[in-house]
Parts: structure tokens; sequence; C-alpha cells
């Protein structure tokens, strides 16, 4: 069945430019988000065989970016520098669920809805919606160093295996963000940054 295929990873993105092309950035990412049924409990290591029940019943084990647990975040996190204008072409091959696709500690300058580039980008979003099947095109610009998060923002999900990282690194701007004192060289407890 259709759904068997996207679900096993046959999905992804193809972008047509217009003829005079898109502004150019200084970093772009392809990150696809999916959904994988299997027959053993998520964590399980071995091979897995598919779960047609899980898949009819839209109850998968793992949630995933570009494939894999670990893919964007322990085994290939995405990396920028201080300044640098950030593309991310981002898709959801399901073949269930919606993303409402979040980078903790961005806003998004730029977002082409359903990745459609004959219409002008809607533009201050932190979290955007795309359907199975769907994609969405988001720019930013990274004003300080850290480790940002990509999540779909239904953040359960991210406990079945769907984060990822974007390594940020440069010099601090204190303008916009100052980190608090640890705790343990002030004696209290540090207040943690809002989200």
């Amino acid at each position: 069945m259709v759904a068997e295929h996207i679900a096993n990873g046959m999905y992804g993105l193809i972008l047509i430019e217009p003829e005079q092309g898109m502004a150019k950035v200084d970093r772009e990412f392809y990150v696809m988000q999916g959904e994988i049924y299997t027959d053993a409990a998520f964590g399980q290591h071995g091979s897995h065989g598919v779960s047609v029940e899980k898949l009819l019943n839209e109850r998968p084990e793992y949630f995933v970016f570009n494939g894999s647990v670990g893919a964007i975040s322990t085994l290939h996190p995405l990396q920028a520098k201080v300044g640098e204008t950030v593309r991310l072409f981002f898709g959801v091959g399901g073949p269930n669920f919606i993303s409402s696709f979040h980078v903790i500690g961005e806003i998004f300058d730029k977002v082409y809805d359903l990745g459609g580039l004959l219409t002008p980008p809607r533009q201050g979003i932190q979290t955007v919606l795309v359907p199975a099947g769907g994609a969405v095109i988001t720019e930013f610009r990274t004003d300080v160093p850290g480790n940002y998060a990509l999540v779909d923002h239904a953040l359960s999900r991210a406990e079945r295996g769907l984060v990822g990282t974007l390594i940020v690194e440069g010099s601090p701007n204190l303008e916009i963000f100052a980190p608090m004192p640890d705790s343990a060289s002030t004696g209290e407890s540090a207040p943690q940054p809002a989200h």
C-alpha cells in the first residue's frame, strides 16, 4: 500500500526555483519529517519489520527527521555561524501527521507557505503548520551562538526521536541575549530561559 511505502521513506522534496533564482543566503538545509511504524517497541535494538496495524491506526513508534533518530542532532547536526542567514527547506513525508515546525529560540524572518515562491513570504513567524505531503521554506538570521533545537511543536514527538540541532558558533551579542549566571557560582538557582 502507498502509505507503507511512504512510511518506509519513499518521499522527498523537489525545488522548482523561479527563473531568476532565489535570493542568496549563507546556509541552506534540507529537512524531512517522517513516521516509522515498527513491529518492535520504540528504542529496541535490532532489525524491525513494519507493523501494518500500527500504520493503519496511526500509531508510529518513531517520528524522525531525515530518516532516523539523531540524523540531524547527534549524527549530522546542522552548522552555521552568527550573522549568517539560514534557509530551511522543510517537508513532511508523513504518511499521516501534520507538523507544527519550529526552531526553538528563533523567529522565521520569511516563511514561504507550502513551498510557494510565487507569492510574498509571511514574516515574523515562530511556528508553521506543514501538512503531510507538504513543504515550507523558512529563512532566518542567526544573531547569537548556541544550540537551537528543530522540533515539531507537538513536543511529545521529541520523545519518539523527532529533534534536530542547529549549532551556531560565533561571538555573543549581549544586547540580544545574556546567559544567566550559573547557579553554582551564585549559590542561587538560575531562572530558565523562556520559550
